[in-house]
């Protein structure tokens, strides 16, 4: 189990021992589940073949080029298939792969040489002496229907991309991946109270980076 990251050796599935094994899944799912137990190679390969694509997407969101984002989603699978053991059925097979990907990009970051990161001050909004903003700020009032136009999605995301890498993270792992604070603090090695910090840090940055389209396009 030494290949398994920490955290999902502790808890495999994200919440606790599981009152019934492989309950929370779908029969087929379960099936799944038992041939990857018994050491079946043909399940393993309907697993990269069915998850593969979508959590190689997970990866290059976190580590940003498709050869780390290859060899992140090769290692997740390793792991994966060597604690598949440790798999209790408390929550989908998707979303248990998915908290491994994570991980191990989180290693492959950790593992990295990096750069001094530029600081976020620059980005976050200005106050006057009355403590009132010192640029005023817009409201996007058909902000939602921006966001869920594709070409948007993918401005945002590159620009979260611009952020420091400290707040990039926190900022992927809490609104992107959907992962909570409890969870996104222990795999970072933060209190949660720093991760609600950093997020908040994150958003308010994105805010400025986003700013100048959305008045573009309110003009």
């Amino acid at each position: 189990m030494s290949d398994v990251p920490r955290d999902l050796t502790l808890a495999p599935d994200g919440a606790g021992p599981a009152t019934s094994p492989l309950a929370a899944i779908a029969p087929d799912e379960r099936a799944l589940v038992a041939r990857l137990k018994a050491g079946d190679e043909d399940a393993f390969t309907t697993v990269v073949r069915d998850f593969g694509p979508r959590l190689l997407s997970v990866a290059r969101r976190f580590v940003l080029n498709d050869e780390d984002a290859r060899d992140v989603l090769q290692e997740a699978f390793v792991s994966a298939w060597r604690g598949i053991g440790a798999f209790a059925g408390t929550s989908r097979l998707s979303t248990w792969l998915h908290r491994i990907v994570v991980n191990s990009a989180l290693m492959k970051l950790r593992s990295k040489r990096r750069r001094p990161e530029e600081a976020l001050e620059p980005l976050l909004p200005a106050f006057d002496s009355d403590g009132h903003h010192a640029v005023r700020v817009m409201t996007w009032p058909d902000a939602e229907v921006r966001l869920a136009r594709e070409d948007t999605r993918r401005y945002v995301r590159s620009r979260i991309n611009e952020l420091p890498e400290s707040y990039r993270i926190v900022m992927l792992m809490r609104d992107i991946e959907g992962l909570d604070t409890a969870e996104t603090a222990r795999a970072l090695g933060l209190t949660e109270n720093a991760v609600k910090i950093r997020l908040h840090r994150a958003r308010a940055a994105l805010r400025t980076l986003l700013d100048p389209r959305f008045r573009e396009a309110l003009a």
